[in-house]
């Protein structure tokens, strides 16, 4: 699976996930982009979106997303780091379009 980091989102998550090609916002130069156009721009290459903005579903439409997207509750790598088997199991489970906010 691809999956894109949204800026907030720990880096070293990815080691958790060798399995699955991961890029960040930063590294594809899409610090900048608004919510909308970070969706537009990653649902062209990506599967799924890992954000820690749990405003998103509030703030864009995300009906008809084929881009699934995992919400964490945290920036906190310390956190996250105590909860990384959880957020393993989340991204094997999840579907194209689909919408999980985690509560780790």
């Amino acid at each position: 699976m691809k999956i894109l980091f949204d800026q907030g989102t720990p880096a070293p998550l990815r080691f958790a996930l060798p399995n699955h090609s991961v890029t960040t916002a930063f590294e594809k130069g899409w610090s900048n982009l608004s919510n909308g156009d970070l969706l537009r721009e990653a649902e062209r290459e990506f599967d799924l979106l890992i954000t820690t903005d749990k405003n998103l579903e509030y703030q864009q439409n995300l009906v008809r997303r084929r881009i699934a997207i995992l919400v964490l509750p945290t920036t906190s790598w310390p956190k996250i780091q105590l909860h990384q088997s959880k957020i393993v199991v989340a991204v094997e489970n999840i579907k194209s379009g689909d919408y999980v906010a985690l509560d780790l």
